[in-house]
């Protein structure tokens, strides 16, 4: 009653049910962006007066319109929405399949464009333009103190190479050898038994960090999960990340089972039956990733290093088809692990090869 109460959402309400104002999505846009319209949104959403979208997909489209129009020329908004619309909204969708795309997808999208918007800004004061540009001014720009978010700068050159707006401007992508972080495992199971013992600590929190220091799963991942992701049959528990559910040992298993039994969402207003096995504060909304981040972080987790020590483990006793088919990771990053992890499963496809022909 109090939230119901304060001045921007009593004034919001009341326009929307005395039809001053649509109850529309696109009239909350023209709202003052914050967490008041988001959380009003949500509750709308929530109770069906307002239709289901995807609000990060949302807000990037408004972040790239604004970007785009940030910059002097004609000519550069024509390429950058090109670069924007056709191969970065483009790629995400394909990737997200049909999902709401995550925060941090949201990020490293703004992250490529805004690197587009740096370089072409840079190019628009040298009196260059990507056509114009040559080898020499790019790597001047490389190397100088004004570069800003150079490795996404070169994801930008190279499309631009690929879509030939420029002349042969060579701009080589960083290669990947592996983690830079020293991988330890004793600490990763030394948290892991503290999790699967420690009684004091909330059961949805413990079984979240297990689910990342067993089968290396982001926040963002764990919190996007639901109750029908987790299936029960002949008394086997299994999860599934990706295409192959994978079965749960039985501690892990018991959690899991507790946690599609007694999860609560924390939301007051239009509160309904949750899917996510994490409910959030929002009605109808899985806890973000970054709480659920900061959840694990308080538990003595290192986010980064726990899941590279885990993918590290895993890729040196998987095959990448199956780490990718597993965990519900892309096929490149599985084989790039087990590279770094010095794997060596052509023998293994090999004789797998030979079972089946002999058979």
């Amino acid at each position: 009653m109090s939230w119901l109460s304060k001045g921007i959402v009593s004034t919001v309400l009341s326009d929307l049910g005395s039809g001053r104002r649509p109850l529309t999505h696109e009239a909350l846009d023209e709202l003052p962006e914050g967490k008041v319209i988001e959380h009003i949104r949500s509750v709308l959403v929530a109770t069906e007066a307002l239709p289901k979208r995807d609000e990060q997909m949302v807000r990037l489209e408004r972040h790239v319109k604004d970007l785009v129009t940030s910059h002097a020329t004609a000519e550069g908004r024509k390429v950058l929405h090109r670069y924007a619309t056709w191969h970065l909204l483009r790629r995400l969708r394909r990737r997200s399949r049909g999902k709401e795309i995550t925060h941090s997808q949201l990020a490293v999208a703004r992250q490529h464009l805004r690197a587009a918007v740096y370089l072409m800004d840079w190019l628009e004061e040298q009196s260059l333009t990507l056509a114009t540009c040559r080898q020499a001014d790019l790597e001047h720009w490389m190397t100088s103190d004004d570069v800003r978010l150079r490795r996404e700068a070169g994801h930008f050159a190279r499309w631009a190479r690929s879509q030939k707006i420029t002349r042969d401007l060579s701009f080589p992508a960083e290669r990947w050898n592996g983690p830079s972080q020293p991988m330890d495992d004793e600490a990763r199971w030394a948290t892991a038994r503290r999790l699967l013992h420690d009684e004091t600590l909330k059961p949805e929190d413990r079984l979240a960090g297990l689910l990342l220091l067993l089968y290396a799963q982001w926040p963002a991942a764990i919190s996007r999960l639901t109750v029908d992701h987790i299936e029960e049959t002949e008394g086997a528990v299994r999860i599934c990340f990706g295409a192959v559910p994978v079965e749960l040992p039985a501690p892990v298993a018991e959690l899991a089972l507790r946690q599609a039994e007694s999860r609560r969402s924390h939301a007051v207003l239009g509160r309904t039956a949750s899917p996510w096995l994490f409910p959030g504060g929002q009605p109808g909304r899985p806890i973000s990733a970054w709480a659920m981040g900061e959840r694990l972080r308080n538990l003595g987790i290192r986010l980064a290093e726990a899941r590279s020590t885990v993918l590290f483990q895993l890729a040196t006793e998987l095959p990448a088809a199956v780490l990718a088919r597993t965990l519900g990771i892309d096929i490149t990053v599985a084989v790039k692990w087990q590279r770094a992890a010095a794997g060596n499963w052509g023998a293994y496809a090999a004789e797998i090869s030979r079972r089946n022909s002999t058979t």
